[in-house]
């Protein structure tokens, strides 16, 4: 689509908002089909609207005690004559389905209308707290795939990837990513690890190649996310892509990017498939980012790196019955998106009181700090770019036939420390005792509420992965209350956003302070911008009806610098004046 474009998009204005309807969060990423919008507001209800008009078509009430939605958006399947339409989401670990064209519920999908996501994966369904993720996964053929999201504590549930049918609800095949006897991989775990261990899920997107049928799956940390004497070994498949057949859930190949995971880095954003030049030759990719800052990129079909790989050693760990792994494989091209140490000399000069910079100094220069892969100890640790940081959500795009990537990360640095706590006996070292380690860790914030690193805290890179190298890069949104005071440049402060690239030439990206931006795809220049009532969270949706381009955003986001409570700077409780904006040239 290229009627919105580098030269008329400052004509672009709102057409039509359609309100939440109760003052909650809402990141919801709107979908359109057949010239309808599905979008999630009203107390999580599913609503239907006219993607042309924003009025309202029909309204699909959730149970009321729903306490975790598919709240990053939703799957629409229609049959091969589309005289069976469906939308399908999970909600309270359960997966449904519903009319797309009434929005009522389909009674003989599963049992009673619903399955339980908890069944199948070898543990007792009561004791599983979460295995849902808040992602919808992906439709292929009469498939849905779906990941899982599981808790972040020792009692996580596995991170099985699986299919469902989208007319029965019945489970067509299961893929364990914690191993077990007799699979690929069972010996990087103890023996009887799948029986106990958890994690290594795909809480993420999924991303399918459906003319190869192939579904890649980037997979985060095994659990506990920073001890792990539980699971000795080089754990796969954690912090993995993995390349399965979408039919059958075999793999076909895998590339581990971190063994042993004590850090929580986690594989965030969906991999992106495009079609680069690679030694003279047209080469399909796929491409994944990650919090530790790195793109990897490897052949679509082989599994094969484009660029070389290197193991290098790595800081060996000092914590008793921990057994880090010795190397880590770090990727010599591209170069990174985000900066992977942190030092005195980074710390941020909006830090006005002299005596809290000094004792923010003297932390750093007492923590245990050997870059990218230092393990937790039981003093303070520095993590950089960040558990929370690099690439996160819906963090990256491409332009698919040009070989260019754009990536969209944060720069939060965090202070790990583990501690002993309570926990059941045998799920660490000290099998007597039935202690465990756990992490009392914390993000680098300032008095005033800011990433004590200096900015900028967002950035947006673009890659010509054609030749491995970064064409530009620019900081992303602004802090409101620094842009008063004439601070510019500084990227927003954490973000949770997703960028979309046109054939028009243009980046669209919202940010949390209520800006939504188009970018020239060229050089990162802002070419325009517009203010709404709320934050931005999640990723813009861009579509075509009767020949005309629109550009639809849930602003339904809290407008603040912090999404997380900060000593002195609570998280806001203020109402959301949520909304779903669409805009246009009309």
């Amino acid at each position: 689509m290229t009627q919105v474009n580098r030269d008329n998009v400052r004509k672009l204005h709102v057409l039509w908002r359609y309100a939440t309807g109760d003052p909650g969060k809402y990141l919801f990423n709107p979908i359109v089909v057949h010239g309808v919008m599905y979008v999630l507001a009203k107390k999580n209800s599913i609503v239907a609207l006219d993607a042309r008009t924003g009025k309202e078509l029909w309204v699909h009430e959730t149970d009321p005690k729903t306490t975790l939605m598919t709240y990053h958006g939703i799957n629409y399947w229609e049959s091969a004559d589309a005289a069976d339409r469906r939308l399908l989401f999970s909600y309270n670990n359960f997966l449904q389905a519903i009319d797309a064209r009434t929005g009522k519920r389909i009674i003989d999908f599963g049992q009673d209308g619903r399955v339980d996501l908890r069944d199948g994966l070898g543990r007792d369904p009561e004791r599983l707290h979460l295995v849902q993720s808040s992602m919808p996964g992906k439709i292929f053929g009469n498939l849905l795939i779906l990941g899982s999201a599981t808790n972040e504590e020792y009692n996580s549930g596995p991170g099985d990837v699986r299919a469902y049918d989208v007319q029965s609800g019945k489970l067509v095949w299961s893929f364990h990513t914690i191993p077990h006897p007799g699979e690929y991989g069972y010996e990087t775990w103890p023996p009887e690890a799948w029986k106990t261990a958890g994690g290594a899920n795909a809480w993420s997107e999924l991303t399918l190649d459906e003319s190869r049928g192939i579904v890649f799956v980037p997979t985060a940390s095994p659990k506990y996310n920073f001890y792990g004497a539980n699971r000795k070994g080089a754990n796969l498949f954690g912090d993995s892509l993995l390349a399965l057949e979408a039919r059958t859930g075999r793999r076909l190949w895998h590339f581990q990017m971190v063994h042993h995971d004590v850090w929580d880095y986690d594989n965030s954003t969906a991999p992106k498939l495009l079609t680069v030049t690679h030694d003279g030759v047209k080469t399909d990719v796929v491409a994944q980012v990650n919090k530790e800052g790195f793109v990897w990129v490897f052949e679509r079909e082989t599994g094969k790196p484009l660029w070389p790989i290197e193991e290098r050693k790595v800081p060996k760990t000092h914590m008793a019955g921990e057994e880090t792994w010795p190397t880590q494989p770090f990727p010599l091209k591209p170069p990174p998106f985000a900066r992977q140490v942190f030092t005195e000399a980074d710390v941020s000069p909006y830090i006005s009181d002299p005596s809290e910079r000094e004792q923010l100094l003297e932390r750093i220069r007492h923590a245990r700090n050997e870059g990218l892969f230092t393990p937790p100890d039981t003093g303070d640790t520095i993590e950089m770019p960040g558990n929370n940081g690099g690439a996160n959500f819906g963090g990256a795009a491409v332009d698919p036939h040009k070989g260019r990537l754009f990536v969209i990360s944060k720069d939060l640095p965090a202070m790990l420390k583990l501690q002993l706590s309570k926990g059941s006996v045998g799920a660490s070292e000290d099998a007597a005792s039935g202690l465990q380690y756990k992490s009392s860790f914390g993000f680098l914030f300032t008095s005033s509420g800011l990433a004590a690193i200096a900015p900028p805290w967002t950035t947006l890179t673009a890659y010509d992965l054609n030749q491995g190298t970064i064409e530009w890069q620019v900081p992303l949104g602004e802090v409101p209350d620094l842009a008063a005071k004439g601070i510019h440049n500084t990227g927003s402060h954490f973000p949770k956003v997703a960028p979309v690239v046109t054939a028009g030439g243009l980046i669209f990206a919202g940010t949390r302070d209520r800006k939504l931006r188009a970018l020239d795809t060229r050089d990162g220049k802002l070419l325009w911008e517009t203010e709404l009532k709320a934050g931005l969270e999640g990723m813009p949706a861009v579509y075509e009806l009767d020949g005309h381009e629109y550009v639809a955003v849930c602003a339904a986001a809290q407008a603040t610098t912090y999404t997380h409570a900060v000593p002195g700077h609570p998280a806001s409780t203020d109402p959301i004046p949520g909304e779903y904006v669409v805009l246009g040239l009309e």
